[in-house]
């Protein structure tokens, strides 16, 4: 057994099981591709200050999740506990947003890190599939983006998640609202950091799990009745943008999320059968961030499924994906001249698109076709001197035991019939 293992709060990602989070990321990722995002990918670490600014100095992400560290030149640096400030971070330094076609369409996946309480469905180390649409205000962006993380879970069989969406307002109807929040806040029993938080961001205090604290939130004015015009008309294409599409969705007024950034639509995925980490995925609109990190004003909307709780949430509803076989055909030779005319076989079936596999370490015969079953291999191609004498390898189904002769020479159309 080693010396080490994984660090606290996280775990290895080995097969089998990994085929399954691998066709996760493609399922979350395809529908994207057909709607035309284009795939980016950044560094596993930026400035501390990048999301200090973006995400805001009084989520918990900033104040107590964040893995930082200070290089032999004295730089600040981050493990990035999220998506969307490096992707318009590394869009701004592109300038993609220049290229005369916005709004730009980006889509990522990769691992991000946050300092947690590790718990079933919360690491410290997870995986994310994203979405940012940057440089547009559009109510149908919003809804394209919804639709296309509602199909993405469609196509996985899952049917038990419930979409909860929000307004959140504009710089014109927030300001009200916060005062509004703020003079509630400061009269409730509340500890320390979250009276600091009334005054650096009151909305998230609306975001507290904390039973204590949301049995006082009754009776909290909410941003809906404190919605400007264009707020509300913005909000109510959004809304009739997914019924006309067949997305069932909650209203849900305290839905804040975890990041400052947000701005008019939000909205979150969960799941009621991975208990208290319900969350699987969620984002929304973003309208000052650019500038917020030094760039020019551009409206964008996005949002990030976790890969994590995706696989979760399939274990929940009892979900087996479809996956492709590891394995399909498994070369067993019988002496060193058969070694090396099936290798070169082998070569041919990989070269052809079948997945094939060999036995090495010169096993037994025994040994070699157990492998073969275990591989889950469909069929086993044999030979030994007298196969190769006569110009042919032993075809063995792995599930029926039939067996049969076909030249070497026509190993490849031989399979490609036997698996169709």
């Amino acid at each position: 057994m080693s010396t080490f293992q994984a660090p606290k709060g996280t775990y290895d990602l080995l097969p089998p099981d990994s085929a399954v989070f691998l066709a996760v990321r493609e399922a979350l990722a395809e529908p994207l591709r057909r709607a035309g995002y284009g795939y980016v990918e950044t560094p596993g670490f930026e400035q501390v200050e990048l999301f200090s600014r973006g995400v805001g100095e009084s989520t918990d992400i900033v104040t107590k999740e964040m893995y930082t560290l200070t290089t032999k030149g004295g730089t600040n640096l981050a493990l990035r506990p999220e998506g969307t400030a490096s992707v318009l971070r590394a869009a701004l330094e592109a300038n993609l947003h220049k290229a005369g076609n916005l709004p730009v369409k980006l889509w990522y996946s990769g691992s991000y890190y946050r300092y947690e309480r590790p718990q079933a469905g919360r690491y410290r180390h997870f995986s994310q599939v994203g979405a940012e649409a940057i440089g547009a205000e559009d109510p149908a962006l919003d809804a394209e983006l919804i639709i296309l993380a509602v199909d993405a879970y469609r196509s996985l069989g899952l049917r038990n998640f419930r979409l909860l969406l929000n307004s959140l307002g504009d710089r014109e109807c927030r300001p009200v609202y916060r005062a509004a929040l703020q003079d509630f806040l400061r009269g409730l029993d509340l500890d320390e950091d979250t009276r600091r938080r009334i005054e650096i961001n009151p909305l998230r205090v609306l975001d507290d799990k904390r039973d204590s604290v949301q049995k006082q939130l009754v009776g909290a004015p909410m941003m809906r009745d404190h919605l400007c015009e264009a707020c509300k008309a913005y909000h109510e294409q959004v809304r009739e943008l997914l019924t006309a599409a067949g997305v069932e969705f909650e209203d849900d007024p305290k839905l804040v999320r975890g990041l400052d950034y947000y701005t008019r639509t939000t909205f979150e995925f969960v799941h009621d059968g991975l208990g208290s980490q319900s969350a699987v995925g969620g984002g929304g609109r973003y309208d000052g961030l650019s500038e917020m990190i030094g760039g020019p004003a551009l409206p964008s909307v996005g949002w990030a499924l976790g890969v994590d709780r995706t696989v979760l949430a399939l274990q929940a509803e009892g979900i087996e994906l479809e996956l492709p076989a590891a394995t399909q055909v498994f070369a067993v030779p019988m002496g060193e001249e058969a070694r090396r005319v099936l290798f070169a076989a082998v070569t041919e079936l990989r070269r052809a698109g079948i997945a094939t596999d060999f036995a090495f370490g010169g096993k037994g015969l025994k040994n070699a076709m157990k492998s073969a079953n275990r591989s889950g291999a469909r069929f086993a191609i044999v030979a030994g001197e007298r196969d190769l004498a006569e110009g042919v390898v032993q075809l063995k189904d792995l599930e029926s035991g039939e067996q049969d002769a076909v030249p070497l020479d026509g190993v490849v159309a031989a399979v490609r019939v036997r698996l169709t």
